[in-house]
C-alpha cells in the first residue's frame, strides 16, 4: 500500500471539519459571527490548492478541495444572506 492513503485520510478529516459550521448556519440562519474576510481568503486559497492538485494529478487533493470549496462557498453565500 502506498502512502496515498495518508492524503485521503487528511483530506477527509479537513474537509469534514467544515460540515458542522455549515449545518449550524443552515439551522440557525445566523452567520453574524462568521468572518467574511476569512472565508473569502480561505475560499481563494482552496481554489489554488485545487489548481495545484489538478496540476499534480493528486486525487486526494482534487476531491477534498472540490468538496471544501463547495462548503466554503456555501458558508460565504449564507454569510451574505444571513450575516
Amino acid at each position: 500500500m502506498s502512502g496515498e492513503w495518508l492524503g485521503y485520510v487528511a483530506a477527509t478529516l479537513t474537509t469534514l471539519a467544515f460540515v458542522p459550521q455549515a449545518l449550524k448556519i443552515l439551522r440557525s440562519r445566523d452567520a453574524r459571527s462568521i468572518s467574511l474576510g476569512m472565508y473569502v481568503v480561505f475560499a481563494t486559497g482552496v481554489c489554488f490548492w485545487l489548481a495545484y492538485g489538478l496540476y499534480l494529478g493528486s486525487w486526494p487533493m482534487i476531491l477534498s478541495n472540490l468538496v471544501t470549496l463547495a462548503l466554503a462557498l456555501m458558508i460565504l453565500a449564507l454569510k451574505l444572506r444571513h450575516g
